[in-house]
Order: structure tokens, then sequence, then C-alpha cells
């Protein structure tokens, strides 16, 4: 198909049709065809141009309910570089070295390690090097950094996945630590994925997720020119919306924070400058890095330890400032 494939899509958490739109690009993607689309998949420099987000009125989530269907997602996901490749790497590993101290202060390190969309490996070599997990089960679509990433957990008992829907070379209850950063938002079925990985988790065992906020100040800010808002993501979650989508994957225990993500000064200004339109190539910028909680959430979640996987129990929700 040359248009998107997935029209008049219902709400992916609740199943609603009834939903209204909210956020819209200047130039709309719903009904252009994909050749013209394209262009604008690479990277958040671009100019803005993106399906229309629509809230749903049953759950509250953010999404698109027009967008690719798989067949075009595998087309456009075959040739896509590492995640932030244009972030300079020891900023990047800072921030994902921060994502594990997070969850290693929280949850056991043992039992298997699982995680989806490890890109080429910060925390699954922190996990590595930090844990005492028996196997490590690492689900990749991006084979170019397979090498990497099996690298990143050299001496390990590891397998390596080019895909990420099928995850039943997985023992059902092996899973002490299943890990998903920036992975969510990309999902057409979320809850079915977190469904998966429920069944995958030992009776308390954690899932970590990290998702963007479109309730942060940063997405008020910026109102549609929020780098967040792109081809890439078909929903977007706010603290409400990934509770909702987590208890009703039977995950317990929830708490969600405002993560700390690392960036030099230059890269900042210049995404900044991007999204406001305004030219930044002239200015000298310093590239020291700096940790800011701008605009993602964590999830931090667990199975329970005396109800069956298929239950859902709705718990707290931590937000901190």
């Amino acid at each position: 198909m040359t248009l998107a494939a997935l029209r008049d899509r219902d709400c992916p958490i609740c199943g609603s049709a009834d939903a209204r739109p909210e956020v819209v690009s200047t130039r709309r993607a719903d009904y252009l065809p994909l050749a013209d689309l394209t262009p604008f998949w690479f990277g958040i420099e671009k100019a803005r141009c993106f399906f229309s987000y629509h809230r749903c009125s049953g759950c509250g989530l953010l999404y698109n309910p027009i967008f690719f269907g798989e067949a075009q997602l595998g087309e456009l996901y075959a040739t896509m570089p590492p995640n932030m490749n244009s972030v300079d790497g020891d900023a990047i590993a800072a921030t994902q070295r921060g994502y594990f101290d997070a969850v290693a202060a929280a949850c056991p390190l043992d039992g298997d390690y699982l995680e989806i969309g490890p890109d080429v490996g910060h925390i699954a070599g922190e996990a590595a090097r930090r844990g005492r997990f028996d196997r490590f089960w690492l689900f990749e679509p991006n084979r170019e950094v397979h090498d990497i990433l099996s690298a990143a957990v050299s001496g390990q008992r590891a397998r390596v996945f080019a895909g990420m829907s099928n995850l039943n070379a997985v023992p059902d209850g092996s899973v002490g630590l299943a890990v998903m950063v920036h992975l969510l938002d990309h999902l057409l079925d979320p809850v079915g994925m977190l469904e998966a990985v429920h069944r995958k988790l030992r009776p308390g065992g954690t899932l970590m997720l990290v998702t963007h906020d479109e309730r942060s100040l940063l997405r008020r800010v910026l109102g549609p020119r929020w780098p967040a808002f792109c081809l890439q993501h078909p929903e977007l979650y706010n603290p409400a919306t990934i509770r909702r989508a987590v208890t009703q994957a039977g995950f317990a225990d929830v708490a969600i924070t405002r993560s700390r993500n690392v960036f030099p000064i230059d890269f900042l200004a210049r995404q900044a400058g991007a999204a406001l339109g305004v030219r930044t190539e002239w200015m000298p910028l310093p590239r020291r890095a700096i940790g800011l909680r701008l605009g993602n959430i964590m999830t931090l979640a667990r199975r329970s330890t005396d109800q069956p996987a298929a239950m859902a129990v709705a718990e707290r929700v931590e937000i901190s400032a």
C-alpha cells in the first residue's frame, strides 16, 4: 500500500473507537503516500510531519488512529541507524547507566535478564558487569548492531534475536529483570507486548520502562514542535496512561518517576533551535554534558508474587519532582 495501512485504528489500550483530534503537524502525514513520508522518518531534525494524534475518550491515551502497518514499519526500520546516533556516546552511556542505577536500587539483580530493543547494549552491559543474571535474552531488530551488542555481554550466557514480537524462546517465569527503553511508544500493540513480558517474569520479577511523557513541561512549551511527535510514535504516554497499560497487563507495585537524561549542551541547543525553527549552525556552543529531567518518565512494575499472570492489579503511582 502506498498510504498508511492502518486507518480508523482503535485505542491500543482500551479498544475504544471514540477519540478526538488534539495534535496535528503543518503538513499532515495522514493522507500522504509512503514515498513522501520516508524522508521524514529519520532523525528529529526534519521538518514537522506526523500522523495526527487523537485523545482517547475512554482512557485518555494520545495515539494515531492512522498509522503504518507492520509491513511498512518493517521496511522503514530495516535501515534505521542506532538510536540517537547524533548524540555523544558518553552522554548516551551516562543516561543508560542512570537507568540501570535506578532499577538496581529497587530490585535484586538475578534470575534471567530480558531486554527488548537494547540497541548497542549500554544497559545490558551494566547488567552483565553488575548483576548476577543466569542468562541474557536480547531482542534487537537492527542486525547492524548485533556484534556490538554481543560484545557488551561478552562472557555471559546470552542470545541475541533479530525480532521483537516473538518471545517464545524465553522460558515463562524465568526473568528477574525485563527492560524496555523508548520501545513502548513504537508498538502497535503495547498491551500485548506487556502481557508477553509479564508471562516471562518470575513472581516478584521487575519490569523497567522508559517512555516519553506527553504531559511534560517540555511538551507544553513546544506544542506540536515537541520532537516526540513524529512518525515513529503511534502512541505517547503520560503517568496515568502508562499505569493503565501496565496494570491492564497484570503488573503490580507500579512506581513512576521522571527520568534523568544526559545531553551535550550543543546537542540540546541545536535540537531546541530545530524545534523552534531557529538556525544554530553558526553558534559556538560548548559540548559539556548536563543531566536534565526533560520530558521522559521511568516506570518500575513487578509481577505479583501471589496472583496469576493474567490478573491486572492496580497499584500506586509515584511522581517525583
